[in-house]
């Protein structure tokens, strides 16, 4: 439905003429009710009158039957809408008692927009200037207050008068806004601060690069109990660093595993994300997140086999730690020192201590022929054989071979355990990231590989896979290994230890502004005001 259109005033009428010394002022139409047409393509605007004219003129329009001439359909002019003829038709009229027609316009009018429309006019240029200028103070001052994690009550307007006793121009806008400008308006504030929010997801979501991730999800009750679920997203950037950044928080109405996962769906698809990319998830140890059957990471895995989950390392092993430590008298009185620490119980425990580390995961299996049979040693083997036993309990045989395939790529002591028949089976796991072509590249890509690796003396000195990605970015190799390279990045994707993320609009949009604040601080006003 087209707005109502407005007749310029015709020269020859001169019953308004504009005063070229102020645009708003106006000489006013003389008023006379049986000079008011009934034909609202070929009428003046009600604020071309006086005041005191304006509510008998709209007492007549309401009074008077509504024009709406009925013509036959041929007589309905065609119009080209997009290569599309079309015209209006008299049957929209039913029930409409507010739309006329205008046979001189050839369009529909809206009477009650005619008569109540506030007839705003158009602004300067100087009031757009000193609009700017405010709202700019406005963007500056909640930005310092979110980045210093301070409280908007209070600190406000104490900044705001800040800024204006130190900036002259600021001083000279806000002394002429008038007193109910809505820009220090809480609501103001709000719809500002989730402006930055939006934007900053904007950047994230740029960074990822329609990349595959993983997701730490975790739920918890704020201060007015109602259940929360924060959302991170980790994936490896284009620099090979690994990323981890809050993508939102978002209400939950129950903690149930398919509550959380349309809660998921929704907060990715609010970002164009799907989970068709989603390369690893990472949850608490719930029944509700893990559970075999219907647990969140069943329902997820189910729509992607290579979502795998892994429970937090951290996690398992102290779990696998305290079960040894309970079930065997043993092993636990080394943990009492009741009677003060004993040379020996001191070395077992630093043996105890190494063995916390995520590194002593993948070295477990050989950690029997490195140490040597000693008294002083032997209550620490079969601590390792216990150790063993818990953790071939605690993980499947599907995250077992995933793991030890992921441990291939670590680049420590010069690759030495780097296994090429292993990390092609690795390629198994994730068969939409590989085409055969790919399967059958890698092989040979492989030798390459590791040849240049080992005789590259920028590579023998690297600690970790997430070393390994960064370099192979910096010296540009992983152009020229892309299927190794890729791998890598999923294997820096998959979680194997898991952050807590725990805690409405307001809080989440505060919370992405202050966590990802360097982010946030690189948008500039303009983006934020638009």
């Amino acid at each position: 439905m087209d707005k109502y259109l407005i007749r310029k005033p015709r020269t020859q009428d001169s019953s308004l003429v504009q005063d070229s010394s102020s645009p708003s002022k106006q000489i006013r139409v003389d008023f006379n009710l049986e000079n008011l047409s009934a034909n609202l393509g070929l009428q003046e605007k009600i604020s071309s009158y006086h005041p005191n004219n304006h509510d008998e003129i709209k007492r007549f329009y309401l009074q008077k039957d509504p024009c709406q001439p009925i013509l036959q359909v041929h007589d309905y002019p065609l119009t080209d809408f997009s290569r599309k003829l079309c015209r209006f038709r008299f049957e929209w009229y039913v029930n409409k008692n507010w739309m006329e027609y205008s046979i001189d316009k050839d369009a529909a009018f809206c009477l009650y927009c005619y008569l109540f429309e506030q007839d705003i006019g158009k602004q300067s240029n100087q009031d757009k200037i000193e609009y700017r200028i405010q709202l700019n103070a406005i963007v500056d001052c909640i930005r310092f207050l979110l980045c210093q994690e301070l409280a908007f009550c209070g600190n406000f307007f104490e900044l705001i008068q800040f800024l204006a006793d130190h900036n002259e121009s600021i001083n000279e806008v806000l002394q002429k806004a008038p007193k109910n400008c809505k820009l220090t308006h809480h609501e103001i504030q709000k719809d500002i601060v989730n402006a930055i929010a939006r934007e900053t997801s904007k950047a994230i979501i740029k960074d990822l690069d329609n990349g595959f991730f993983s997701t730490l999800v975790d739920e918890s009750r704020d201060i007015s109990v109602k259940e929360q679920m924060a959302l991170v997203l980790h994936y490896v950037n284009k620099k090979g660093i690994i990323i981890e950044w809050l993508l939102g928080i978002v209400h939950v109405a129950s903690t149930t595993a398919l509550s959380l996962k349309y809660a998921i769906e929704y907060l990715l698809c609010e970002h164009n994300l799907s989970l068709s990319k989603l390369r690893g998830q990472g949850y608490n140890g719930d029944s509700n997140m893990q559970g075999d059957i219907n647990g969140l990471k069943t329902l997820i895995l189910k729509e992607n086999k290579s979502a795998f989950y892994v429970h937090c390392f951290a996690h398992q092993l102290q779990l696998t730690l305290v079960a040894v430590a309970k079930n065997h008298i043993i092993i636990a009185e080394f943990f009492l020192c009741e009677d003060g620490l004993s040379d020996q119980k001191v070395e077992v425990q630093s043996i105890m201590r190494s063995i916390l580390s995520f590194e002593f995961v993948f070295a477990l299996h050989f950690m029997k022929n490195i140490i040597g049979i000693t008294n002083e040693l032997r209550i620490a083997l079969q601590i390792i054989d216990l150790q063993l036993q818990e953790l071939n309990n605690c993980f499947s045989k599907v995250n077992t071979d995933l793991l030890l395939c992921m441990a291939c790529l670590n680049p420590s002591n010069s690759f030495v355990v780097f296994d090429k028949e292993k990390l092609i089976c690795l390629v198994k796991f994730y068969p939409s990231d590989f085409l055969r072509t790919d399967i059958l590249a890698l092989g040979s890509q492989l030798q390459n590989y590791i040849f240049d690796m080992r005789s590259n003396n920028l590579f023998l000195e690297l600690q970790g896979v997430g070393e390994l990605a960064e370099k192979l970015v910096k010296t540009w190799k992983h152009k020229t290994y892309p299927l190794v390279n890729l791998l890598v990045k999923l294997v820096l994707t998959l979680l194997v230890a898991t952050g807590t993320v725990e805690r409405n609009q307001w809080m989440n949009d505060c919370l992405v502004m202050y966590i990802e604040r360097n982010i946030a601080c690189s948008i500039d006003n303009e983006t934020i005001m638009q």
